[in-house]
């Protein structure tokens, strides 16, 4: 088991003797942790990383993450000065009140309970700082996650057997107390008592003594670090990584053997805390914990767990969210246009932020203050909202929901008008003037395509004040401009059609699968819907890891000495490309049997083909207010 960890860069101090879970059961069923644990080295043989400059550190800086396949793999690379992207400038002008949470919660603390448990957590402690304070080498069977430059890689590290090879990633979310808040598990109960050698009970009924031990463990290992003033960045165990973001008060861990970069699932966890915040603010959470350190979070987030389990299904394959970018729809110039000006707010209508048209995920246009530009990560959490099934599939034609936007202001809610323009589970749109448009084969088509099987459209306004029947009203003109003028049907025959997506083959580059292609300047990406052989949930899953572990390379986001300008990877499948230069990024898929100076030239025809078709495929140049 390989430990990583880094020094808290917090300017307030460490918490010091973090309480453990309360929990309320017999002993037997408490975390316990044998007084004498056998020797092995996946306890033993742990590697600290520090990047404390004033301790020294016991190895080197954080590795690169390893590169999961299964056949013999190429890797080459060249280097370039690490770049500042500057992606979604936010511009924060708009002060949200914030709500007052009610005064009348009370919280039973139950202090005999935790007698045990605290000292389970101090054995635990005191076995772990034993181990650390060891200088173990790395165990042999454990991979090594530094690659070095041009050397052939065994490609058996990325491909397993595809029932077993992308099991499902694990989430749990705690309170620093050890309160359980949030959890999405299948099989990290396991490896987590497997790593600390602690016996899981067999019977199904004992699963919840199981879930409760694992919150104790993750809230011990994590209190270990903070109380030497440290900060636990990952666990590595073989293929298996722990993944751990301090959001204080709120603990995220994600546990997955995918072989991603670790940035990958640092990042999904950085949005679950994004999504929460969106429901609670930090205000709110700080005011809360301030007074109540043990408060049970779960009553607050009392059914908005279907948020968290869609944004996880949407991490899986969001090719934007990995990208920080924004996807918009292949449209028309002149048809987005005119949607566009048909969006414009009116001076009567006041303290109105964004004018967002949605459909599929993707963006059709968007309208906002000339002085202010929206966050890409509070778009995907304004999406990941409105395609909530409890919202989206909602029998009310339009709706009122308040949301924080969190990059926007952390501290405040704004309200969001959500119109249906078309129903999410209708074929046919509830306007009068666009009967008998799309039909099932072209349903099926699109919804293979990666980009979502629905046709729905959704206007959404953004404000910041209180006029709600001013937003409606105009909303509800907008919707009959686009209607009456024809817009709304062109722009749905576009959608149902399949107009809005693009295959390769539409380029006619020989031996081009996929490609991934981010304007830089728009903070914008397209790319082609998933085809043979990419058209299986595992090969997606294989296809987008191979994805994220290029743009983990070219943006050194775990750990590594410098950025790249430039990474190649080649497998028995496929060869994958990604490049970087100061006006896009570049990812291409191509056949493995392409010489490297074909792919290169490849990825100038797409990069040609894109700055040819940029007007329909990025949002260029919206009406601003």
């Amino acid at each position: 088991m390989w430990l990583c960890r880094t020094c808290s860069m917090s300017n307030s101090p460490s918490r010091s003797g973090t309480p453990g879970p309360a929990l309320n059961r017999s002993a037997s069923s408490r975390l316990t942790v044998p007084p004498s644990l056998r020797s092995s080295p996946s306890i033993t043989n742990l590697r600290v990383h520090s990047q404390n400059a004033g301790v020294s550190a016991v190895a080197a800086a954080s590795p690169t993450p390893v590169i999961p396949l299964t056949t013999n793999l190429d890797s080459s690379a060249s280097s370039v000065i690490n770049m500042d992207l500057n992606e979604g400038i936010l511009v924060q002008d708009v002060e949200a009140e914030v709500d007052t949470m009610e005064e009348d919660v009370v919280v039973e603390r139950k202090e005999d309970s935790k007698i045990m448990d605290e000292e389970n957590k101090r054995l635990l402690r005191d076995k772990l700082r034993k181990t650390l304070s060891h200088k173990a080498s790395r165990p042999d069977g454990l991979l090594s996650r530094t690659p070095s430059r041009n050397k052939k890689l065994d490609a058996s590290e990325l491909v397993l057997d595809a029932a077993t090879r992308y099991p499902p990633r694990d989430y749990f979310i705690l309170t620093d107390a050890g309160k359980p808040v949030f959890a999405r598990y299948a099989w990290a109960t396991v490896i987590i008592f497997e790593m600390f050698l602690i016996e899981s009970s067999s019977s199904r009924s004992h699963d919840a003594d199981d879930m409760t031990s694992t919150f104790g463990i993750i809230q011990a290992l994590i209190s270990v670090f903070i109380d030497d003033g440290d900060k636990l960045r990952c666990i590595n165990a073989g293929k298996t990584r722990m993944t751990f973001v301090q959001r204080t008060p709120l603990y995220y861990v994600c546990v997955s053997s995918w072989g991603e970069p670790e940035s990958v699932t640092r990042s999904h966890l950085e949005y679950l805390h994004l999504q929460i915040l969106s429901i609670v603010t930090a205000a709110q959470l700080q005011r809360i914990f301030e007074r109540r350190t043990n408060f049970d979070l779960r009553r607050l987030l009392n059914g908005a767990e279907t948020f968290l389990t869609a944004m996880i299904s949407r991490l899986e394959f969001d090719l934007a969210m990995s990208t920080s970018s924004l996807h918009c729809m292949k449209l028309d110039p002149n048809l987005r246009k005119k949607v566009a000006e048909a969006l414009v707010p009116t001076s009567k209508t006041k303290d109105v932020l964004y004018m967002i048209l949605i459909s599929r995920n993707q963006v059709i246009t968007l309208i906002r203050p000339r002085k202010h530009s929206i966050h890409p990560a509070d778009l995907h959490i304004l999406l990941n909202t409105i395609q909530t099934p409890s919202i989206a599939n909602s029998p009310a034609s339009a709706q009122w929901i308040p949301v924080c936007l969190p990059k926007f202001n952390p501290s405040g809610f704004v309200n969001a008008y959500i119109s249906h323009l078309i129903p999410e589970d209708d074929r046919t749109p509830r306007l009068s003037t666009l009967h008998g448009m799309g039909g099932a084969d072209t349903h099926s088509r699109i919804a293979d395509s990666g980009t979502g099987g629905d046709f729905g459209i959704s206007l959404v306004c953004i404000s910041g004040g209180g006029e709600f029947e001013t937003v409606r009203t105009w909303c509800d003109a907008v919707t009959k401009k686009l209607e009456e003028d024809g817009t709304l049907a062109a722009l749905c025959d576009t959608v149902q059609s399949g107009k809005a997506d693009y295959t390769v083959s539409e380029l006619g580059i020989p031996g081009l699968r996929h490609f991934i292609y981010k304007s830089r300047a728009q903070v914008q990406l397209t790319f082609p819907v998933f085809e043979d052989p990419y058209d299986s949930t595992i090969e997606r899953r294989r296809i987008t890891t191979l994805y994220q572990i290029l743009h983990d390379a070219l943006h050194a986001k775990s750990g590594q000495e410098q950025a790249l300008k430039l990474q190649y990877i080649r497998t028995d499948k496929e060869c994958v490309m990604g490049w970087i230069t100061q006006p896009f990024e570049l990812y291409v898929t191509l056949s493995p049997l392409l010489p490297k100076s074909a792919v290169v030239g490849a990825a100038n025809s797409v990069a040609r083909w894109v700055k040819k078709e940029e007007n329909k495929l990025f949002l260029r140049d919206a009406p601003v207010f």
